[in-house]
């Protein structure tokens, strides 16, 4: 949990200046060794067809990165734990595009099977909190491109805590403005979750490109370390121009009739993909946890 703080409480306090620094995005090199990785071939569609995301997020920021992805035509393999499951509405919206598998890592053979699968993989995202991954024993390979989306970032006082976009939304000031009276209220959206999970699939498509080329270009082949924060976002969102305290409320679709909005499946209705040229992600959200931990 958080307390609830004034904007400008937030911006004056520790972890809200390190939430202000450096690049919204952030990029790290990793030193070059083992052999570049070469294109694979493949029958999917996309500009991202044949890429291999090993994908250990949960939620809603790291799934939005890696099911735009999927949208791309990168084969996303998501990994869970076998407890708790995610919930159910919330993997048939974030799910789409990808397969759904459950490991457990603090075993030896799930831990095996990742390990196996990420030497395989071109890239590996996360959405625990910094260091929660390594812990268990799981290291990217050199060549292997890594996205992280945190709470609070990899810098200040709380780098190491957890957090979710609610809390952020209260620790920055978000809920204070969103709010009525002095009552704290809450963005119509989790808008952090969703910015910051666009920004790292943008960068991590930017480290993909780097390194393995593309038409014209050849790739440098080494892997980056492409990281956003959700506080990082809320402070970008807070430093935008024309904010409005009296915006109206945010608008439901219809739910009777065609709306351009959204996409649906049988009794599932979704929102449409936000990237323009795609109408629809390759397939709906496969059941969770029922898809054998290979790559296709």
């Amino acid at each position: 949990m958080a307390r609830v703080r004034t904007e400008q409480e937030w911006r004056e306090s520790a972890p809200g200046r390190a939430a202000a620094a450096g690049p919204l995005v952030r990029v790290a090199e990793r030193e070059p060794g083992g052999s570049p990785r070469a294109p694979r071939p493949s029958e999917g569609a996309g500009p991202l067809a044949g890429v291999r995301v090993l994908d250990l997020t949960r939620v809603v920021a790291g799934p939005v990165a890696t099911r735009t992805l999927a949208l791309l035509g990168a084969d996303v393999l998501r990994v869970d734990p076998p407890d708790p499951a995610e919930i159910a509405w919330q993997h048939l919206d974030t799910g789409q595009g990808k397969r759904s598998t459950v490991l457990d890592l603090r075993t030896a053979p799930g831990l095996r099977t990742a390990r196996e699968l990420l030497d395989a993989a071109d890239a590996l995202v996360t959405g625990y909190r910094p260091g929660a991954v390594e812990a268990l024993g799981l290291r990217a390979p050199s060549g292997v491109v890594t996205g992280r989306v945190s709470a609070w970032g990899d810098a200040g006082p709380w780098a190491g805590r957890r957090g979710f976009d609610s809390i952020v939304q209260a620790a920055c000031g978000i809920a204070l403005l969103e709010g009525h009276d002095g009552a704290p209220g809450a963005l119509p959206a989790q808008a952090l979750d969703h910015a910051s999970g666009y920004l790292l699939a943008a960068g991590l498509v930017d480290a993909l490109t780097l390194r393995d080329g593309g038409p014209g270009a050849t790739g440098d082949g080494r892997g980056r370390d492409v990281s956003v924060s959700l506080a990082r976002t809320a402070t970008w969102l807070l430093d935008l121009p024309g904010r409005d305290p009296v915006h109206p409320p945010a608008a439901a679709p219809s739910g009777s009739g065609p709306d351009p909005r959204t996409v649906t499946h049988d009794r599932v209705t979704t929102a449409r993909p936000a990237l323009p040229g795609y109408d629809d992600y390759p397939h709906p959200a496969r059941p969770w946890g029922e898809d054998v931990p290979v790559w296709r």
